[in-house]
């Protein structure tokens, strides 16, 4: 009898989903995207309607053969990609390489690879989803133009190798507004005053001065600071007003991809990245020791619904009623309100089963996956927990025109907080230092007398905006409506690997570069680049998804205004490069010709203004200057600090006792030789100094080489311990897995025209 075929995106996914499934199925992976859009070319033909030509990917060709072997010889297929967008486009991708062989395809979605969820995604299966998979391709053609048509502009004005791209530039612009309004901010002073009261009983609390005869107290110099102080020292107070109320806190709701990366980015200090990559990893199974092979431990964590099924309400009540009391368990389950711009397509991320529980699974689990599972369990317990309750107090002491005010929080029942205590939100500003912390205490009432004990002006300046973390900016990018849950990750790492952003202690910080480059794409293309502008856009292509409007409509009310701009820009290119090259005073050593300043991959450097016939450059002074940085290694030959310099072909270690002592080392790439395991690896040159490879720091005992740039990445598909980063001529940029030949899908990499 012939078995069915079930196709799913990942190996190990096919293992534990084969399993359950039994011996009437067939479990293959088509191990991620088997097409993609050709990097030689645009591939997106503008005058047949925005047709897409895609090919098969380098390496899958394989894959597409034995898929269609099984399949011809299957009774029926199921494609069960991922449940999302990019998931539909892969299964469609696959549907039209299969469907020659075999017309039976179905498409089938699993939530949570376990037993519940792989039964009910096969007793559910549907035609693929034609709206969504023209929704993705949308995104990918309207991303593929912006990429192929605006990077070009870019190299022209600034330097070959650059990239812009739809969403990246609008996430580039919003760090570099921050940038700009932190550098314009001018503090402002301003003091304020807490007061130290005594009772009669010789009981003291502090208190802020809140008002001065009914407004708010305006302090803003030490001279005026000094004149309150003299007033109040005269005056007599009395407590006027003591309020207690009750106050509820409820719990927060379960997490969705969002909330999940800036959790983890505040607790765990994961990045975003590494938030979705060990996600993915709990989605896909763990291997918890039986007869099961992998579990998945948790539902799909690309998602922007809050929503929870019934049958893990009634799970997770059960375990909160047996385990924590039935005070701690609401009469009524909770549920949460759906955002305006919420899709709706997943539930919430939560544990696959409450019998998974942190203490049970965390001797198959490392470090890190323990981390985020245990933060996803208590968010999803605690959900569905009690509101925590306290006791607010209020005290006004008062002279009849100033007013100071304590006040405090007592807990009363701590409710959801037993299991996700609160923590210091990074990204707001913290509380008013100004506040008093000592506890109110017992016996105040209305009436009694209180003597000054003492005074405390405090002096402060006003603050600038806080600069974006990674949870701060995917927080920002939500609530504008840009972006969605697949693509927050990469939105960050893509600035940072284009050197658009620094990463220092966590916050991002706008490079010279990335302020350039944004400076020039607002000014030529302020309605693409635009906040409003792409938030619009995400919606355009939410309106396909659901059959409200069609591909080529969005397409075209996309590209009109992006080409007549880009036109315009076109005709300024030669114009805009001069203008950012500057002039110096500094004659070349080697024709007499001046020097000008100019950007290149590694910064800006000085050149002759007689190139191409005299190619001499030179470092920037300051740049130089920042550039040699102490490492904290020592130099093995003179016992001097290794610093960061810079020179004409990038960074190296140099001692800091040049010239007497010339010693050098290249500076690794952080990543371990795949091949020995024992050494790192680094940039090296060629003989002749013409091409860059990464070679092992142990060489000659291991001789592993690699042309393509390393990244400290695993490959998503096979678990290879690294992905590297090509950029060519005729293939443009991509980062890909050297192993098994995946191209990690990015959007808004740099592409040759």
């Amino acid at each position: 009898m012939a078995k069915s075929l079930v196709i799913v995106e990942s190996p190990s996914k096919a293992k534990t989903i084969n399993k359950y499934l039994g011996k009437d199925f067939l479990v293959e992976a088509s191990v991620g995207h088997i097409k993609n859009l050709p990097k030689s070319k645009l591939s997106v033909d503008i005058e047949k309607e925005f047709e897409v030509v895609y090919e098969t990917m380098e390496g899958k060709k394989d894959v597409v053969e034995r898929l269609r072997k099984h399949a011809e010889k299957a009774k029926e297929v199921f494609i069960a990609t991922d449940p999302d967008r990019e998931g539909e486009a892969i299964a469609s991708h696959i549907a039209d390489e299969l469907e020659e062989v075999n017309s039976r395809i179905k498409r089938v979605l699993f939530h949570e690879i376990t037993e519940t969820g792989i039964q009910e995604g096969m007793s559910h299966p549907r035609p693929l989803h034609r709206n969504m998979v023209m929704s993705q391709q949308a995104r990918r053609a309207m991303d593929r133009i912006v990429g192929y048509k605006i990077s070009p502009f870019v190299w022209k004005t600034v330097f070959y190798g650059l990239s812009a791209g739809r969403v990246q530039s609008v996430a580039l612009r919003l760090i570099c507004e921050r940038e700009e309004a932190i550098r314009a901010f001018v503090p402002e002073e301003y003091w304020s005053l807490i007061g130290e009261f005594e009772t009669p009983k010789g009981d003291r609390f502090l208190a802020k001065l809140a008002k001065v005869g009914g407004a708010e107290p305006e302090i803003p110099d030490e001279e005026a600071a000094k004149t309150l102080l003299e007033r109040v020292r005269n005056a007599s107070f009395a407590i006027t007003s003591v309020q207690k109320r009750p106050v509820k806190r409820n719990a927060p709701p379960p997490f969705i991809t969002s909330t999940l990366q800036q959790e983890a980015a505040r607790r765990l200090r994961f990045s975003a990245k590494r938030t979705m990559t060990l996600a993915q990893k709990l989605y896909e199974g763990i291997d918890l020791g039986g007869e099961e092979g992998l579990t998945g431990l948790i539902t799909y964590m690309r998602t922007d619904s809050t929503r929870l099924s019934d049958e893990a309400i009634a799970g997770v009540r059960e375990y909160i009623y047996e385990n924590y009391g039935k005070e701690y368990l609401p009469k009524e389950p909770r549920h949460f309100k759906k955002g305006k711009a919420t899709q709706d397509a997943h539930e919430a991320i939560r544990p696959t089963s409450v019998k998974h529980t942190p203490k049970a699974v965390k001797k198959h689990l490392d470090k890190d996956l323990f981390a985020l599972y245990e933060l996803i369990w208590n968010r999803f317990l605690a959900c569905q927990m009690a509101p925590a309750e306290f006791e607010a107090i209020s005290v006004d002491v008062s002279d009849g025109t100033l007013v100071f005010r304590a006040t405090d929080q007592l807990p009363v029942f701590r409710g959801f907080l037993t299991v996700f205590d609160d923590t210091v939100d990074e990204d707001t500003p913290s509380p008013d230092e100004t506040d008093p912390t000592s506890k109110l205490p017992e016996g105040l009432t209305e009436g009694l007398a209180t003597a000054v004990a003492g005074l405390q002006p405090r002096q402060h300046f006003t603050k600038p905006p806080a600069r974006f973390t990674e949870s701060s900016l995917v927080k920002e990018l939500e609530s504008l409506g840009i972006g969605r849950p697949s693509t927050y990750a990469l939105i960050v790492s893509t600035v940072i690997d284009r050197k658009y952003v620094d990463q220092k202690e966590r916050r991002l910080f706008a490079t010279d570069l990335g302020m350039q480059v944004n400076k020039i794409l607002v000014e030529h293309f302020p309605n693409v680049f635009n906040v409003r502008f792409t938030a619009q856009m995400e919606k355009e292509l939410d309106t396909i998804a659901t059959g409200k409007n069609d591909y080529l409509t969005v397409m075209r009310d996309f590209y009109e205004p992006f080409s007549t701009a880009l036109e315009k820009a076109s005709a300024l290119a030669t114009s805009i490069k001069k203008s950012l090259q500057e002039k110096t005073d500094v004659v070349c050593e080697n024709c007499g010709k001046p020097l000008i300043i100019k950007w290149g991959r590694n910064g800006r450097f000085m050149a002759c203004t007689g190139y191409p016939t005299c190619k001499t450059t030179k470092p920037l002074a300051e740049e130089q200057e920042r550039m040699q940085h102490v490492t904290g290694e020592k130099c093995e030959l003179c016992g001097g600090d290794m610093v960061v310099k810079g020179g004409r072909f990038g960074t190296f270690l140099g001692c800091s006792n040049y010239p007497s002592c010339k010693n050098t080392k290249p500076i690794t790439t952080g990543i371990k030789c795949p091949k020995c395991g024992k050494g790192d690896l680094l940039e090296r040159k060629t003989k002749k100094g013409k091409r860059t490879f990464y070679g092992c720091t142990k060489y000659p005992e291991c001789d592993f080489a690699s042309w393509d740039k390393p990244v400290n990445e695993p490959c998503p598909a096979c678990g290879n311990p690294y992905l590297v980063e090509k950029f060519t001529q005729s293939k443009g940029a991509q980062i890909i897995c050297p192993s098994c030949k995946t191209v990690r899908e990015s959007q808004d990499l740099a592409v040759p025209a």
